[in-house]
């Protein structure tokens, strides 16, 4: 497993969950481990290093003792790190640097919370919009179709009151040839029955 930079950390993205609000639980969980054993590699490296000095000056002053060419104690090597942030301090101060970490790891944590607040307000102002614009087109496209609806009906009102007309003027007609038949045969009637 390789060492995690600073960089590995600004960088890490996690994945928004679908049905609540946060974070993917079990990726962060897995980040956090690789944080710690990080940390744990760093720890081991840095107390190795530790041992290594202190024999490397004991043997110096061995050597200072008994007569042979004095050398000057090995200075500290600064253990090689990647960012501020990721430093493991020499001198017992794991404490401090295991809650800037986790300062660290809480500053990512709540920049990706703001950035997923921020893009489900947008997502959630999107889809405002787009259902405003949705029942706006539909109150539009019934608008127009009760329009329709009543210009139509307004054409059968106006079939049906000229077909009440033509009943009637019918009905009239009808009823005047009916009477003036029945006058004719009347009359016709009248002069064939002979008088007394």
């Amino acid at each position: 497993m390789t060492l995690l930079t600073a960089d590995d950390v600004l960088n890490k993205k996690f994945q928004a969950t679908k049905f609540r609000e946060g974070y993917e639980q079990d990726e962060v969980d897995e980040f956090l481990d690789e944080v710690v054993e990080a940390m744990r590699q760093l720890e081991a490296e840095n107390a190795d290093l530790k041992a290594k000095l202190e024999a490397a000056n004991r043997r110096v002053a061995e050597l200072g003792r008994g007569g042979g060419p004095i050398q000057e104690p090995v200075a500290p090597a600064a253990p090689v790190v990647q960012s501020p942030s990721m430093a493991m301090p020499a001198d017992g101060d794991t404490p401090v640097a295991a809650s800037g970490m986790l300062e660290l790891a809480q500053r990512l944590h709540d920049e990706h919370v703001a950035n997923g607040k921020a893009e489900g307000d947008r997502i959630i102002a999107e889809a405002r919009n787009t259902g405003e614009q949705i029942v706006r087109e539909a109150e539009d496209q019934r608008n127009r179709t009760l329009a329709q609806l009543e210009k139509e009906r307004s054409g059968l009102e106006h079939k049906i009151d000229e077909l009440r007309r033509f009943e009637n003027d019918y009905r009239t007609r009808l009823k005047s040839y009916l009477q003036n038949l029945l006058s004719n045969v009347e009359d016709s009637a009248d002069q064939s029955v002979p008088t007394l």
